[in-house]
């Protein structure tokens, strides 16, 4: 069973942004149904952002109001934070940490305490070291459990474990996102026994197979922009998507399940670390359907490896201001 924090979570977590990171947030009670139905099923690793959504509405908020509302769910969650950002750029000075730390705490109102603390992006203007330290004094403090790393390069993973203890590293890991597999970063993390967080399992809602055209993309969600849903790109990588929906109708699964499962069977295998796929989901039966762990025998397996194989992803996984703030 993975463990944070000490805590068993499960196998799969639970990503909070798409509840908050949209032009039009649905309606906070239908979060909460989502939010209850992730624990009912066992997703107890919730990961959240204090950029996911406006600074009068994101996951604080979210997070604020239903632990008020259900007070004796706070001790059953591990919950992680992401932040350290100034106006959508990485901002890792003291300063910036002090100022992202204590905002959170504010907004959180002691309603639910952070179990994890991570740094959205690294910050090229501060050393990594200065950033964790200090962070680590809010550890000694009591405010916050433990820290962890978000979009890092191996390098810096092996600079940072030197500082303080690193709890986590968060990156995209899906079908479609293949980079931590080969440049180190897995391999860095499974030395130091380090559990890679992995979200965006499903592409970005890509590897679901409810996209099918472009105008299937919600035009209030961030990824309408991205370089991988653009024309010329968008149909090459659709191809993708539909040499694994046929893997699933097969196996007589959802394509999302199938994907998901797909992350869960890395970890632990091949040399790789502990692997928690964290998959958002907007409803109850989505979360559901999320949760299921449906497996994957040999030649299941060595039928996606061989697709993945023989197919190349186009299109970034960032562009504009969040590609320059990537490590490679």
């Amino acid at each position: 069973m993975p463990q944070l924090m000490g805590k068993d979570v499960g196998s799969t977590g639970y990503g909070l942004m798409g509840l908050t990171w949209r032009a039009n947030p649905q309606p906070i009670e239908e979060s909460f149904k989502a939010m209850k139905a992730a624990i009912e099923v066992g997703n107890i690793f919730w990961n959240a952002g204090e950029f996911y959504g406006t600074p009068e509405y994101n996951s604080l908020h979210v997070l604020n109001q239903y632990f008020t509302k259900y007070p004796e769910d706070a001790s059953k969650i591990v919950l992680s934070i992401k932040g350290g950002l100034k106006n959508m750029h990485p901002d890792g000075s003291p300063e910036g940490i002090k100022r992202s730390v204590e905002n959170c705490l504010k907004l959180l109102d002691g309603k639910k305490s952070i179990d994890i603390f991570e740094p959205a992006r690294v910050d090229k203007n501060t050393p990594i070291e200065t950033t964790l330290k200090a962070l680590e004094e809010y550890v000694k403090a009591g405010k916050i459990g433990g820290i962890s790393l978000s979009e890092v390069s191996a390098a810096t993973i092996q600079r940072a474990v030197k500082v303080t203890k690193i709890v986590a590293v968060e990156v995209e890991l899906s079908l479609w996102s293949l980079d931590i597999l080969n440049n180190g970063v897995a391999a860095a993390c499974a030395e130091h026994n380090i559990p890679v967080v992995a979200y965006s399992p499903i592409g970005r809602g890509m590897l679901t197979g409810e996209i099918q055209k472009l105008e299937d993309i919600p035009k209030d969600s961030w990824i309408a922009t991205a370089p991988r849903f653009q024309p010329g790109t968008f149909e090459n990588n659709l191809a993708l998507v539909h040499k694994l929906q046929d893997i699933a109708s097969k196996k007589g699964c959802t394509p999302a399940q199938l994907a998901i499962s797909w992350v869960r069977h890395l970890s632990r295998k091949n040399g790789n670390p502990e692997i928690i796929p964290i998959p958002g989901a907007t409803t109850p039966e989505r979360v559901r359907e999320n949760a299921k762990d449906v497996g994957l025998s040999d030649s299941e397996s060595e039928a996606i490896d061989s697709i993945l194989k023989t197919f190349t992803v186009q299109g970034g996984r960032y562009g504009g201001p969040g590609a320059v703030h990537m490590e490679g």
